[in-house]
């Protein structure tokens, strides 16, 4: 079980006024405070992919193969066709593939793979609510036994692989971090909004 940090008390004085002003000013915007984060004891096997130097668009797609019931993603970026078609053969072998992706830089059809997504079935819903929704994640077999997180700077781009300094970090066996990623991508879930077709119209 994870372990979270409690926050630390505070005294009454300046302080605490600033700190309940600040929460009723964050409650006023709508925006939730921080919470306390996650920790989990050291489990599973690690694996790291650095690029241009490594392949780590192969990474992906064999993460991708591995899927058996479940497959949750987070995108920022998304113009590789090698990976979608390997979400697209996914879903095709019976897995639950479910795709989240930033709805600013994927508003339109041009460059990116969510249209070859949709086409092939795949769900697919837009976040909104942030000003950037940059996470990079892929979340296979959740509930396990084979579960695996895959994360890390590495947009789904061929620029990712050939141009930029990226890295990936992939993580097997650990099934209590990839419930923990689950969990989040279904909070995400609930504030995105599905899409059937692209261009999205404002």
């Amino acid at each position: 079980m994870p372990e979270h940090r409690a926050p630390r008390p505070r005294s009454m004085g300046f302080g605490s006024v600033s700190f309940f002003f600040a929460g009723l000013a964050l409650a006023v915007l709508g925006v939730e405070p921080a919470g306390a984060t996650q920790r989990f004891a050291a489990k599973g096997e690690i694996e790291l992919a650095f690029t241009p130097r490594d392949d780590a668009e192969s990474l992906l797609v064999s993460v991708i193969t591995q899927a058996r019931r479940s497959l949750h993603v987070q995108a920022y970026a998304f113009t590789s066709r090698r990976i979608a078609d390997a979400m697209v053969a996914a879903r095709r072998r019976g897995v639950d593939v479910q795709v989240l992706a930033d709805a600013r830089m994927n508003r339109k059809p041009k460059g990116n793979v969510l249209p070859r997504l949709l086409a092939a079935g795949v769900p697919v819903a837009l976040e909104s609510r942030y000003q950037t929704a940059h996470n990079k994640v892929l979340i296979v077999d959740a509930a396990g036994p084979d579960c695996v997180v895959l994360t890390g700077s590495y947009n789904f781009t061929w620029s990712a692989q050939n141009r930029n300094a990226e890295n990936v970090l992939v993580v097997r066996g650990h099934c209590e971090l990839a419930q923990a990623y689950r969990e989040n991508w279904l909070r995400h879930r609930r504030e995105a909004v599905a899409i059937t077709s692209l261009p999205v119209k404002r």
